[in-house]
């Protein structure tokens, strides 16, 4: 039996720890057949450049389809039929990101090591614990009859296969010389994995660890307390008629918890890698969007902006398309690379955009089974129930066999053993969601929609995980709405603690009904927004969601934003995605400077020192020439290392940080217990500790860099990287200075591996305007032009104008074609 499931890595993350440890991996292949100038590595810079034109042939095309690359290499599909159209997909982004493809799936089915031998054994356990390859089995045998559904899914897979047997050896992707591997077809189902994939990612960062962890250190009502179910601050998505500030007591620490240490452990073995702020605001995942209405916009119509932040890789997770079927599709946008159709776009009448709605649709039951060693059975209502035993087998390149568990499995999903308590999970990735719901359904039909009421019935299906759509038309509507499944537990309490699993009295029952899901349209107020914040205000409906909301300072920066001008240009919404100023800023270093003046000598003459000086300069501004944010950002860092000293354990290493929400609501509590740090014999408040934050902040910059100036400018201390999915540093980008920081609308954190993954923002008048960029670029081949083309624009935060062209031959007749690609059906049309 694997004893334990833990979860090292995502899929494209996990590729990088695969070529760290290549050099010991297998056989390398030998330079003769490497370096052969006829099927060698050199291809690679054949196929690195699109062809003036090309043509080429799909098996089961209906006709031909042509497809113009326009100057940014974004491919624009003409075809007959919509199953033609998502045939050529496939096609086309075979053709720029094969490698890319094979690899989602193969980290998702848990099958890395074939590919690139036992340094991946680790990361195949994982995703063969999770069975998140299991689940998208069953979607697929629910869906494969089902031509709206599974017929899509089988085109794009006909595609992808369509340009693999073009392949010459020589013409395969870099990654596979250097591996010395050859590509595996692609099946229909694999795209069920990247989306089971991206639910693993989205929906299982939940705060439910660091509650946990923190009873574990000061009990569980101070633990409740520091990981709220309701934040102190409340900007929700749906309106409430402005900002609410809360004035709960925070209670003081109490006796440890000691059971709460085994849902800790449980908890954090189910966990992606996902990059997490410094001060305590939850994982750097700050997707953001927003909208305008007719009466908040300088031109009149509604305008869109959007920026979900995912992990970076080069490639990027999007591929940037367009797709026209005459009377069916024209839609424009990106989609992950192995989706069928557009994600995230617009079409002539309709734009939408997504951020991470993180409500808790995931549990854990501990149970009791009848074997420690080697266990069989579960019980269950007083009997023993069968587990479901699952035989898995690893092997490397050669079919060598290097590993072998037995995974087991309840009626809920999958079991783990941490520290000897077996738990298994429930969670709503890993249900069967039926053909009529899922996700497939609904990005299949929201592209066709005309309207936000279509947009949002096309919605309706939508399951897992649960995302905030936001939605504007040419109509002058808007409209936001987090559809899915929210599970509803029998005592209507959180799942942050183990709940029992002898017995189906713990099961979920239900989910909320349609009235109880985040929605909001044609607010009075002329606009909407969400950034991961709470979705609804509780005194609006107290229904429990979740408690993963992370403090809402985005949230209130763009409110600010969009309440503080009456009109708002396109221009002005694509500005505000790299916003350089922040509600968090603004909320702090008031209570800083505050402090510093009140712990002054008494009998000094009232100047301020060194520290203070410099914090009180600062306009509050995280521009990459600034000097300040530096000494703010440390002094956060120091505030949280005193303020939650009781976290932390023996060798002073705190496991888990409360949000910066939560230090705020202390600030209204200045002889709370929390404010004294135990180490010492004084008895230390909050003035106290605002002011030894901010001046060790000051001498430890001072120490490091010297007097404030050149060496503390912010730009040289936040550094993005992007990373090749095989971790090959010349194929990676690194030290990129970008605008943003923590709580900002573009929340660096400063180990920089996550960030805005697509911008786009769209007006949609009686032509649609439309800018957009992600940071990479359409190829996945390291050596061609289009490899990296779109970083400059994305790490300046601009935006390039996205070429929506009606009718046919509009690229051509504006010179903006650059390469035509012709698809026909096998023996002609």
């Amino acid at each position: 039996m694997r004893r334990r499931v833990g979860l090292l890595g995502s899929a494209l993350v996990l590729a990088a720890t695969v070529w760290v440890g290549a050099r010991s991996v297998g056989p390398l292949p030998a330079l003769g057949p490497f370096l052969d100038p006829a099927n060698g590595v050199w291809g690679v810079a054949g196929t690195a450049e699109l062809p003036s034109r090309q043509d080429a042939v799909i098996p089961g095309l209906q006709g031909n389809v042509r497809v113009v690359y326009d100057d940014r290499r974004v491919p624009h599909i003409y075809a007959s039929s919509v199953e033609d159209a998502y045939r050529a997909q496939g096609w086309v982004v075979a053709r720029d990101r094969l490698f890319q493809l094979e690899l989602q799936a193969r980290a998702t089915a848990g099958r890395l090591t074939e590919l690139v031998g036992a340094a991946a054994l680790e990361a195949d356990r994982t995703a063969r614990g999770l069975a998140l390859a299991e689940a998208a089995d069953r979607s697929w045998a629910e869906i494969r009859d089902r031509p709206e559904l599974g017929g899509v899914l089988t085109a794009y897979a006909e595609g992808v296969n369509a340009y693999l047997a073009t392949l010459d050896p020589a013409d395969r992707p870099l990654e596979y010389h250097l591996l010395s591997a050859e590509p595996a077809p692609w099946e229909p189902r694999y795209t069920l994995y990247l989306l089971k994939r991206m639910g693993w990612t989205l929906s299982l960062a939940t705060d439910e660890r660091s509650r946990a962890a923190a009873a574990a250190r000061v009990g569980r009502e101070a633990a409740a307390a520091l990981f709220p179910d309701d934040s102190p601050i409340q900007e929700p998505i749906v309106p409430n008629g402005g900002t609410r500030y809360t004035e709960d007591v925070i209670p003081p620490p109490g006796s440890p918890d000691p059971a709460a240490r085994a849902a800790a452990t449980a908890w954090a073995a189910l966990e992606p890698p996902l990059e997490r702020s410094r001060t305590g605001d939850g994982p750097v995942l700050g997707s953001n969007n927003w909208a305008v209405g007719p009466t908040r916009s300088a031109s009149g119509v509604p305008i869109l902006a959007g920026d979900p932040h995912l992990g970076l890789t080069l490639p990027s997770i999007w591929y940037e398309v367009h797709l026209v079927v005459p009377g069916a599709l024209d839609v424009y946008g990106v989609t992950l690379v192995g989706t069928p159709g557009v994600v995230i776009g617009f079409n002539r009448d309709v734009a939408w955009t997504f951020t991470n709605n993180r409500a808790d649709v995931v549990d854990l039951f501990r149970e009791r089974l009848d074997d420690p060693e080697a266990p069989r059975r579960y019980m269950l209502d007083g009997a023993w129930a069968d587990l479901d035993l699952r035989v898995e087998e690893y092997r490397d390149r050669t079919g060598a066999l290097l590993a072998t568990d037995t995974l087991l499995g309840t009626h809920r999903g999958p079991v783990q053993v941490d520290d000897d308590v077996p738990t298994s999970l429930r969670w709503t990735v890993l249900d069967d969601q039926g053909a009529d719901q899922g996700e497939v359904r609904a990005l299949t039909r929201l592209v066709r929609a005309r309207s936000v009421g279509e947009w949002m019935d096309a919605t309706a299906s939508w399951y897992a995980p649960i995302q905030n759509g936001l939605v504007a038309d040419r109509h002058g509507h808007i409209a936001i709405r987090s559809p899915g499944y929210y599970p509803v537990r029998p005592d209507s309490a959180p799942g942050t603690w183990f709940r029992d699993g002898t017995t189906r009295a713990s099961d979920w029952i239900g989910s909320l009904g349609p009235e109880h899901v985040p929605t909001a349209v044609d607010p009075e107020q002329g606009y909407l927004a969400s950034a991961n914040q709470q979705p609804v205000d509780p005194e609006m409906d107290d229904t429990y969601l979740g408690t993963d909301w992370p403090a809402p300072w985005r949230a209130l920066t763009i409110n600010g934003l969009l309440r503080a001008k009456d009109r708002h240009t396109p221009e002005d919404l694509a500005s505000y995605q790299t916003w350089p100023s922040s509600a968090r800023a603004e909320a702090f270093v008031s209570a800083f400077l505050a402090a510093a003046h009140a712990r002054m000598e008494p009998g000094s003459d009232g100047t301020p020192t060194a520290a203070a000086t410099h914090l009180a300069s600062w306009d509050l501004r995280y521009d990459r020439e600034n000097p300040g944010p530096i000494l703010f950002e440390t002094a956060m860092e120091e505030l949280a290392d005193r303020l939650f000293d009781e976290l932390a354990d023996e060798e002073g290493r705190r496991e888990v940080t409360p949000g910066t929400d939560v230090i705020w609501a202390l600030l209204e509590q200045p002889d709370s217990p929390w404010w004294d740090v135990g180490s010492t014999d004084a008895v230390e408040t909050r003035d106290r500790i605002l002011a030894e934050s901010l001046e060790a902040a000051f001498q430890g910059l001072q120490d490091r860099f010297g007097d404030p100036g050149p060496a503390w400018r912010w730009g040289d201390h936040r550094h993005m990287r992007i990373m090749h999915l095989l971790g090959i540093p010349a194929f990676s980008r690194s030290g990129l200075s970008v605008q943003g920081g923590p709580g900002l609308l573009n929340p660096s954190s400063g180990s920089g591996t996550h960030g805005a993954s697509w911008r786009m923002v769209v007006e949609l008048g009686d032509e649609i305007r439309a800018r957009g960029t992600y940071p990479g670029g359409q190829s996945g081949n390291p050596v061609s032009a289009g490899y990296a083309d779109r970083l400059p624009l994305w790490v300046d935060g601009r935006l390039a104008d996205l070429r929506f062209p009606a009718p046919e031959g509009t690229l051509e007749d504006q010179g903006l074609a650059r390469s035509t690609l012709v698809l026909g059906p096998e023996g002609g049309a």
